[in-house]
């Protein structure tokens, strides 16, 4: 199984520690990385009327705050030893930003790499900016 650099790790720890999670208990953490290596850390954020904001969203926000636009590689690290995977949305999301060469990583909530997807395994046959009609 491939590892997973101890930087992205560490980034993926500390944002998952600052979660926001009074009702699920349940913190996520996940780090954006663009082809120049840039990484954009982001934690999910609830709110009393449930709707709040996914890890991975918060990442992509830093990301696109910061001017990039493209997506090399998104980790997804959740609490425990099960698969964490991005929720529907976040597919869509994350399908917004990437290339078929984007590879989504998710770690165990101890740091260990548990499974990759490409962009069509995650979300096959995807909706995309390319559907809709030129500007």
């Amino acid at each position: 199984m491939d590892q997973v650099s101890e930087e992205i790790v560490q980034k993926l720890f500390s944002a998952r520690a600052n979660a926001y999670v009074p009702y699920s208990a349940h913190p996520v953490a996940s780090v954006m990385v663009t082809p120049d290596g840039q990484q954009f850390a982001g934690t999910n954020v609830e709110v009393a009327h449930y709707k709040g904001l996914c890890a991975e969203a918060s990442a992509i926000s830093a990301m696109i705050t910061a001017g990039q636009r493209q997506l090399a590689t998104v980790y997804v690290m959740g609490p425990g030893d099960h698969l964490c995977t991005p929720c529907g949305d976040c597919r869509q999301r994350i399908r917004e930003f990437a290339t078929p060469e984007t590879q989504i990583q998710v770690l165990s909530g101890s740091g260990e790499l548990m499974k990759t997807y490409t962009m069509q395994t995650l979300l096959p046959d995807a909706f995309g900016p390319e559907q809709l009609p030129p500007r």
